[in-house]
């Protein structure tokens, strides 16, 4: 059976260009739409690029009958948590206003596939420090509770049409393509191994640890890293499960395991064989002692079989790629 092509929302930013590559690779005809405000037109690399937003009905509902969308990979959206508690709103236009928009187009266009980009934090703060796909979601954040709701039209939508999705929700996404040829350039970034990293190559003065007194074995928070390109490939192995006549399903994407923030500062420190000025904060509010993925179905349902489940891997692209930043900014 031939297959039509993918719709790639977001295709310009951090994952989004790290699963664009991935299709490509496999032959996929790809299309990527992008409104550049937090994406970059070189992570796209030789992928065609519509500059627009997914909230706009009259430029996605053509678009997708143009070059024929069979599937959508949904990765546009705001991710920054403190920038969602301060403009609450801001979140729901772009992230859920903008989603309902697209899954109207996508019924109307007769879209049979959707994968979307979801978040641990739709789980808020689980009291065991794990969270399976069971685990009661109560999101603490407008960034989760935006995804939360997504995911909710996603299942309603699905109820009601012959449309099929697989939701993922990630963990702590960090790393960068092995190659080097694309990774987050994202400024002002909030994840950990990447501010380490920037502050590792000079482009920060140091790195905070916010919080020294959680009840981990170090005192320090504990999250599932998850490296980009294993999560990059999870979402191919989603679209390979939808095609396959798989049923709409909700998926945790991480390794099942965690690291503190004192290990991943010490990965950091040995792979740039130099020291970080870290300095000690009090706790965030909100921030969970331990968020662990509990991700056993994605491997038995999808298949997954992640190959670079390793920190100092991890962070090594990572360095590599602030190293390259530093030398030809995006």
């Amino acid at each position: 059976m031939e297959h039509g092509s993918i719709l790639v929302t977001g295709g310009a930013g951090y994952i989004g260009s790290h699963v664009v590559l991935q299709l490509r690779a496999r032959g996929e005809r790809v299309v990527v739409l992008d409104d550049l405000s937090r994406g970059f037109r070189r992570a796209v690399l030789d992928a065609p690029l519509v500059v627009g937003k997914v909230g706009d009905r009259d430029g996605v509902l053509p678009l997708l009958r143009r070059h024929a969308i069979d599937t959508v990979m949904h990765f546009a959206a705001y991710t920054i948590v403190p920038e969602s508690v301060r403009e609450p709103l801001t979140y729901y236009g772009n992230n859920t206003c903008s989603t309902r928009t697209l899954l109207e187009c996508c019924l109307e266009a007769g879209v049979r596939n959707f994968v979307f980009s979801s978040t641990a934090a739709v789980y808020g703060i689980p009291a065991e420090g794990f969270a399976a796909e069971t685990t009661a979601t109560s999101p603490i954040n407008a960034y989760g509770t935006s995804k939360l709701m997504s995911e909710w039209m996603l299942r309603d939508v699905a109820a009601s049409s012959a449309l099929r999705y697989v939701a993922l929700r990630y963990f702590n996404v960090a790393g960068s393509d092995t190659a080097g040829r694309i990774g987050q350039a994202t400024p002002n970034a909030t994840l950990l191994v990447k501010v380490a990293c920037e502050a590792a190559v000079g482009k920060r003065s140091g790195v905070a640890i916010y919080g020294t007194d959680y009840p981990t074995p170090d005192g320090t928070g504990v999250r599932d890293y998850l490296h980009v390109e294993d999560l990059a490939a999870a979402h191919l192995d989603a679209l390979t499960y939808l095609r396959s006549g798989g049923s709409s399903t909700t998926l945790n994407v991480g390794y099942g395991h965690g690291y503190s923030v004192r290990e991943v500062l010490a990965a950091v420190e040995r792979a740039a064989g130099t020291k970080l000025n870290v300095r000690e904060e009090p706790r965030r509010p909100g921030d969970p002692p331990s968020l662990v993925a509990r991700a056993e179905r994605i491997r038995s349902d999808l298949g997954w079989h992640p190959r670079l489940d390793d920190l100092d891997t991890i962070v090594r692209t990572s360095l590599e790629w602030e190293r390259q930043l530093k030398r030809e900014p995006w």
